[in-house]
């Protein structure tokens, strides 16, 4: 379909009253051929992940720091704005380098619009399967949480969502933190028979026994193909052990070439890994696995422009990430002949909801699935003077404002606020509603707290998260960014051992006593006895009472030996 035709088709769905994208879109000629992707060979694969249960479209800038250490430093997917635009060619100053980089963010997104929407995502999602006949749309996880009605529908809205678009295939993460029984009930009610739950890498705790399929095998133009699932291999870790206690995870390297294997042997000519284990790790895992043609990956949030191709003992491995928050679409075609993948072409292609019209069944599904908390998401809670975000290794304005919010209201000297990677991103003058503050918060865990800590154990707390980031070992990382801290300073090294790399650590200018005591307010606690009121009623109070709200400078720490690092701007 050429641009004509295309706005020929807009007109006239224009005309039966159906919303379409703005007149600036349609005038933009950025959009000319950005969702042209001609067909190409016999296997193809779709391919989202880490949507965060974000059903509209949203605003969402990338890091400008994402430092990597070891084999990582300056690799994808450790690359941030003009460094990741030159390594994989893309040119400044057009849609794709505002999907992939924070580059001029705020004057991008005001140009370019919001991405995402599951409405405009299934456009792109129909228009793709409708160019390549039998392909299968598989989905990384971490679906069914990060929004206040993923929140109180226990993530049915976003189950129907994800039957509604199409998913064949998938995996997971953040559903487990619904706890055992919900993902069961999901799993064996909603999507049996419509979706494959795969996940190779979850076991009984007691006899080790399979707790879902490993793999699906499906024929895709006559080519049998197989996906097997890597669930989130630290789940019990990084959440909630409690929600899980049956269970048990690991990336189970071992048991993936068993499974691999497997398939094969079942006549498998193209083996695919659906993964959550983050880019790193499938890095290192593509090259110690065998027999995989390619790892589609999730976690980490990392939008890949193209994949990178690593050799192991067996032959080599495609491995990718497709970003987050329904911002993505991968688009992966073999060309299988003689029983083995011969060539292979991909796309990351950028859900820009002002290039893509509504798809009219799923929009009145996000509408009737809203519709009971449309006052509640709508209320206004204040108003920002500065971008909000939340993506980066140390700190995001978002995350300045949640620890800002806890250090008054709980009385704290420091705060912390998890580094999660999910959560909006608000322009400059935009109203901040409940709605907001969910997407930044909404997790089945969200409970407050107020802990007499020593310094020497604000430094253990420092130092234990900054080595799951940093460590140079992949297998040894578990994803998300640094601790957000608030009412305190430090400093890094992020290449320093483990034990070593916080320094500097001070209150008040003055620096922290190990033997000391301070009142440190958290959320998110792990442990099954944390109480306390809910981050997001702690968080929208302090909002109401100041209706204008400006972040300012963010409390960075300072950075030791990190230059020529290219994950840092």
């Amino acid at each position: 379909m050429n641009r004509r035709e295309f706005l020929q088709v807009l007109a006239a769905a224009a005309g039966a009253g159906l919303p379409l994208m703005s007149r600036q879109a349609l005038a933009d000629q950025s959009w000319d051929g950005l969702y042209d992707v001609p067909r190409f060979g016999n296997v193809h694969l779709l391919h989202m992940t880490d949507s965060h249960a974000q059903l509209m479209p949203i605003y969402f800038r990338e890091p400008s720091v994402n430092i990597g250490v070891g084999e990582a430093l300056n690799r994808p997917p450790h690359l941030v704005g003009p460094h990741l635009l030159k390594h994989f060619g893309l040119k400044p100053g057009t849609p794709e380098a505002h999907a992939f980089s924070c580059i001029d963010f705020e004057s991008a997104a005001r140009r370019y619009g919001k991405v995402g929407g599951f409405a405009h995502l299934a456009t792109l999602v129909k228009r793709m399967k409708a160019s390549r006949p039998g392909a299968l749309l598989l989905d990384g996880g971490d679906t069914w949480q990060g929004s206040g009605t993923a929140l109180w529908t226990k993530g049915q809205d976003m189950v129907d969502a994800i039957l509604q678009l199409g998913v064949d295939v998938m995996t997971a993460h953040w559903e487990f933190t619904l706890g055992e029984a919900r993902v069961e009930e999901i799993v064996n009610n909603d999507l049996k028979g419509k979706i494959d739950f795969v996940a190779q890498n979850v076991a009984t705790a007691d006899f080790g026994d399979p707790v879902f399929e490993p793999f699906t095998l499906r024929q895709i133009n006559g080519v049998p193909v197989a996906i097997i699932g890597q669930a989130f291999p630290y789940t019990p870790i990084a959440n909630p052990g409690y929600m899980v206690p049956n269970w048990t995870f690991g990336i189970q390297e071992d048991q993936l070439q068993d499974v691999i294997g497997q398939a094969r042997s079942k006549g498998a000519q193209v083996v695919v890994l659906l993964s959550h284990n983050g880019m790193d790790v499938d890095l290192k895992l593509a090259s110690r696995v065998t027999g995989l043609d390619a790892i589609l990956g999730g976690h980490t949030h990392d939008g890949m422009p193209q994949p990178m191709l690593v050799e192991n003992p067996g032959g080599k491995t495609l491995v990718t990430n497709a970003g987050s928050n329904g911002k993505f679409l991968g688009v992966l075609d073999f060309d299988v002949k003689n029983g083995r993948v011969a060539e292979w072409r991909y796309r990351l292609l950028p859900v820009f909801a002002d290039a893509l019209p509504v798809d009219p069944e799923m929009q009145a599904l996000i509408d009737r699935v809203r519709k009971p908390y449309a006052d509640k998401l709508g209320e206004v809670l204040a108003t920002t003077e500065d971008l909000l975000y939340r993506r980066g290794n140390f700190n995001g304005s978002f995350d300045q404002l949640i620890v800002d919010a806890m250090l008054e209201v709980k009385q704290a000297q420091v705060a912390f606020s998890p580094g999660f990677r999910w959560g909006t991103t608000l322009l400059p003058g935009s109203p901040i509603t409940m709605e907001h503050v969910l997407d930044q918060t909404a997790i089945t865990y969200p409970a407050t707290t107020l802990t007499d800590m020593p310094g020497s154990m604000i430094k253990a707390v420092l130092e234990d998260v900054a080595d799951n980031l940093f460590n140079p070992d992949p297998y040894y990382q578990q994803g998300g960014d640094m601790v957000r801290v608030g009412g305190m300073t430090y400093a890094i090294d992020p290449s320093a051992e483990m034990g070593k790399r916080i320094q500097d650590m001070r209150i008040g200018g003055k620096p922290i006593d190990a033997d000391k005591t301070y009142k440190v307010a958290g959320w998110a606690s792990v442990q099954a006895n944390a109480e306390g009121e809910p981050i997001w009623d702690v968080v929208s109070a302090w909002l109401r009472d100041r209706k204008t709200v400006s972040v300012g400078a963010l409390n960075q720490p300072r950075l030791i030996g990190v230059s020529g690092n290219r994950g840092l701007l």
